[in-house]
């Protein structure tokens, strides 16, 4: 009879047949297979007619049925898995069984976990006590539970949570189906995409807003624990100040108090800081977290700013009167030296600067920044708080974290711990090594890059100059340069206005090769700079500077006309990379007056041999016939000036240095980071053992 109603889809009288057999033949196997295919439905995702026709066929049953018949369900399945999704139908069915089956099913599910082994805390065993069971728990004021146990809850939830928002691309093999680029959401909607957690579905797997559910587990808990709460919505910011408002008189409590006003502050204090370094890092490095479909964000990476490298120490002018400088000579000198300054940062007020064409959102970014620096500073204010979690963070294993090793380098170089610093950038160098070796071409090259980069920048803070050169040329190689049309190579340095003063102490950098370079030419500079004009001669240095210096002309006019004081005051010059590197028209007209009576007939050396000049594509000029060229080509004009090279080095000016400096204004043309960048591969020798 019930199989006649049930294949004639006659719901009530199906639901009165099944009533009765169950009551009547309760042990029969017929009965259970039936009653198995139900449940079955229930819990399945599946929308077609059969399923919603089993679901209300059991809605027809009496309550009281209905509850008997999922518990005695439950005794029937053998696995973990499908016996706590058959427990969680009751409990969600009828909460008054909360009381009795909850928590005996919480305790289930985390035991299982361990018992399997799981190796990520993102386990089907984990999200169902997380996200299913535990909400059940805790909002049921009937259910008792020692404080003990809400703590060991919380913390369960918290790390659960955090690696869930926090996976990285690669343990994204799970993905399901093929997603276009709106599918894959910004960091903080990441919730939303199509993860599916092994031994569960792809609904099942699915949790949206992460942080607001673990939040508001937070609160649930403070409240069960009696914290001193506040009630309504608070910002991370307000937390963060009511913690330290806590931390103040937390010593005062006796020793029932404290534990729970210390594990108030630990928790509390922990998840803002959490979940305002994940904010940061989602930001400057948005491909940690998005699949390789993702839109294309520029990565930023922070960094010392390099202050004031053209900076000018006192120039005698009366001791060499430039060629076609005498009309600037009123000019007002406004830059100063830079030279004595304290690279460590340590005694100012640190501040970030970013472009907002970089990053748009860049004042909610640093503000997470600065919170999640605070946090971490309060977790370590107290030994107390400091031990409690140095023991959390120690049984999740964060020091595997690479998104969280990221921001950590990121506080150290803001505090200005450079050696500190350093080895945190060791570690994320391990922790890089430790991925899969499908990310070494794409995002490994970015790490190394960023590696690299800031390990420069605070070897340069700690005065270790051979070492910033030598992280400098080592990331010089593997710099590409974009070609742009015409052959220029588009400089993407950023240009940040500051409010606070010339030259901000950090700035957060796009992680590009055409914005890096720049930088790195600044630090080779201020190395160089610092060598080439002590008391001591050093033409080498100084002849790097000179290099150098043309990038960003004329920037570094005072700079130059520095060195060619020096020059001066020499007599005579050595430097036999001229010709490779220097195509600055202005610089090759300085060096060629030098030459000259008037220029102060200064001995240069320039190049070892003709044989050793860089033969271009480029047809010489020719030999010059009169005493000036009024007109150079329109490809090595500047600033819509015309440009003598040669006024008074015919007479009396050896035929080789003539020649080379013809042939060098035709390479006046030349691109100039290609120049640059090929001075920094091939000189690496050179240019480290000029710094030893």
């Amino acid at each position: 009879m019930y199989t006649i109603e049930r294949n004639a889809e006659r719901t009530a009288s199906a639901g009165r047949l099944l009533y009765d057999m169950f009551v009547n033949f309760p042990d029969q196997p017929a009965v259970w297979r039936e009653i198995s295919v139900i449940t079955s439905a229930l819990r399945n995702d599946s929308q077609d007619k059969q399923t919603q026709f089993l679901r209300g066929l059991f809605e027809t049953l009496p309550g009281r049925v209905q509850c008997e018949m999922l518990l005695k369900a439950t005794e029937q399945c053998f696995n973990t898995l499908e016996r706590a999704e058959m427990l969680l139908l009751l409990l969600r069915r009828f909460p008054e069984t909360v009381v009795q089956h909850g928590v005996g099913l919480g305790e289930t599910l985390l035991d299982a976990e361990s018992i399997e082994d799981q190796e990520s805390p993102v386990n089907c065993f984990r999200k169902l006590f997380v996200c299913d069971v535990l909400p059940l728990i805790i909002n049921n004021p009937d259910v008792r539970l020692p404080a003990s146990l809400l703590y060991k809850y919380l913390n369960k939830a918290a790390e659960f949570y955090i690696n869930y928002v926090t996976r990285s691309t690669q343990t994204e093999s799970q993905y399901q189906g093929s997603q276009d680029s709106s599918d894959i959401m910004s960091p903080s909607k990441r919730s939303s995409q199509k993860y599916v957690i092994d031994g569960l579905t792809e609904k099942s797997s699915q949790i949206t807003d992460p942080w607001e559910r673990l939040f508001k587990i937070l609160s649930v808990v403070g409240m069960r624990c009696e914290w001193q709460m506040d009630k309504g919505r608070r910002s991370f910011g307000d937390i963060l100040h009511r913690m330290k408002d806590l931390c103040r008189y937390i010593s005062n409590f006796d020793s029932e108090a404290h534990i729970k006003y210390k594990n108030q502050v630990v928790y509390s204090t922990m998840l803002v800081f959490f979940k305002n370094a994940f904010q940061y890092v989602s930001n400057i490095q948005p491909s940690l977290f998005q699949g390789p479909n993702a839109p294309n964000q520029t990565p930023l990476v922070l960094l010392e700013d390099v202050p004031n490298i053209y900076g000018d120490t006192d120039i005698d002018r009366n001791k060499h009167i430039h060629k076609k400088r005498k009309l600037a000579e009123g000019r007002e000198k406004t830059m100063q030296s830079s030279d004595d300054e304290d690279p460590s940062g340590k005694a100012r007020s640190r501040h970030i600067t970013v472009n907002k064409a970089d990053l748009a959102n860049s004042i909610e970014v640093l503000e997470s920044f600065k919170l999640a620096r605070e946090s971490w500073e309060l977790l370590y204010s107290l030994e107390s708080l400091d031990k409690e979690f140095t023991r959390i963070c120690l049984s999740w294993k964060t020091e595997t974290w690479l998104w969280l090793r990221i921001f950590l380098t990121d506080m150290i170089i803001y505090q200005g711990q450079y050696k500190k610093a350093i080895s945190s950038l060791h570690h994320l160098a391990a922790l890089q090594g430790s991925h899969s070796p499908q990310q070494i071409t794409g995002q490994g090259s970015l790490e190394n890059q960023r590696a690299l980069i800031q390990l420069a920048s605070c070897h340069f803070a700690l005065g270790e100059y051979r070492q910033t050169c030598e992280k400098v040329l080592d990331l010089m190689c593997c710099i590409l340069l974009p070609i742009q049309e015409g052959g220029k190579v588009q400089e993407e340095q950023p240009k940040v206005k500051s409010k606070f003063r010339k030259g901000s102490d950090l700035k957060l950098w796009p992680c590009t090769s055409r914005a890096i370079m720049p930088y790195c030419l600044h630090l080779l500079l201020a190395c160089f700079k610092l060598r080439a004009f002590t008391d001591s001669r050093d033409d080498m240095a100084l002849g790097h500077v000179v290099v150098l210096l043309q990038h960003e002309w004329p920037r570094g006019e005072n700079l130059f006309l520095k060195a060619i004081n020096k020059i001066c005051q020499q007599g005579n010059f050595q430097y036999e990379n001229f010709f490779n590197y220097v195509t600055n028209i202005d610089m090759l007209e300085e060096f060629a007056y030098l030459r000259t009576q008037e220029g102060g007939k200064i001995h240069l050396e320039l190049l070892p041999n003709q044989a050793m000049l860089i033969k271009t594509s480029s047809p010489p000029m020719g030999l010059l016939q009169q005493e000036f060229i009024p007109v150079l080509q329109p490809s090595i004009q500047t600033a819509d000036r015309h440009h003598t090279v040669t006024r008074g080095i015919t007479k009396g000016v050896k035929e080789d240095f003539r020649l080379a400096m013809e042939r060098q204004v035709s390479r006046c043309g030349e691109n100039l980071m290609v120049v640059l960048h090929r001075f920094c591969i091939n000189e690496k020798i050179l240019l480290l053992q000029t710094l030893a």
